[in-house]
């Protein structure tokens, strides 16, 4: 998003909204608090590294990324909920728009060459991105109830209040089952049907999710592989590549990828 001058602001001439009742005041850097934000990126390395800046900032909009796909996969489980399959569609597509976006950032980082980033690697403490509590809040969102995934978010303690929150609540694959069940339809009903529905549309754009957050996974352990090779251990004390390669074949929607095979038989 490029500034606008004043009289090209999305919200008329003079900052005011649609019907002229924006805030007076508010002009571009103040309404995104943009003073604050671009105070936020600290370098850690002495004397300054200059490859840093662009590590912390890719890190932090992910996790902005991360904060609004939350929020979206939210507007979706009340969606799913409320039996709202068009609201529950809208909300797939732009999780999926939304999960791209994270994914392709990580590209930024393909320019990092390893023995730049051994310079500074040691500024960063044990952090690691096992440890964004938003990201792991995603996983269990969509369905992640694994020994493993499970492990690793109580390895050092009770998990965030914001995991929790997400394993307390159903998984998507339980409530678009139950949506389906409320059409009085199952899956198979649903793909043999005389044409695309909403609902079917819906169950496609949740295997459509699953797949690009596999993708941005897959990316993720490439990214991680060419930058620090994949038999070192991650920031942290993570097994690194070697770690978020068993990452890649986790299923949110089993039920919804086994329907398949209903139409082709099972391998022998």
């Amino acid at each position: 998003m490029s500034a606008a001058a004043p009289d090209q602001s999305p919200h008329g001439a003079h900052g005011h909204g649609a019907h002229g009742h924006g805030a007076s005041g508010i002009d571009y850097g103040s309404y995104l608090r943009l003073p604050e934000l671009l105070e936020l990126q600290t370098l850690q390395s002495s004397p300054e590294h200059p490859d840093e800046l662009l590590f912390i900032v890719v890190h932090q909009a992910s996790e902005l990324w991360f904060k609004v796909l939350r929020h979206e996969m939210d507007t979706m489980i009340t969606a799913l909920e409320a039996f709202d399959t068009m609201r529950a569609l809208l909300a797939v597509q732009r999780v999926n728009v939304l999960t791209e976006i994270v994914a392709q950032q990580l590209t930024a980082l393909d320019t990092l060459p390893p023995q730049r980033f051994a310079q500074f690697r040691g500024y960063l403490g044990s952090s690691s991105g096992s440890q964004s509590a938003q990201f792991r809040a995603i996983e269990a969102t969509a369905g992640l109830r694994d020994p493993h995934f499970l492990a690793a978010i109580t390895e050092h303690g009770e998990p965030p209040a914001v995991v929790k929150e997400a394993l307390a609540r159903p998984v998507l694959q339980s409530l678009v089952l139950a949506l389906i069940e409320h059409e009085k339809m199952d899956l198979a009903e649903l793909y043999m049907g005389p044409g695309p529905t909403p609902l079917f549309l819906l169950v496609e754009g949740l295997l459509e999710f699953e797949q690009r957050f596999a993708r941005w996974r897959f990316l993720h352990v490439q990214l991680v592989e060419r930058i620090i090779g994949p038999g070192t251990f991650g920031t942290g004390g993570t097994l690194g590549a070697k770690y978020l390669s068993r990452t890649v074949s986790h299923r949110f929607f089993p039920e919804l990828w086994a329907v398949r095979s209903q139409f082709y038989g099972k391998a022998k």
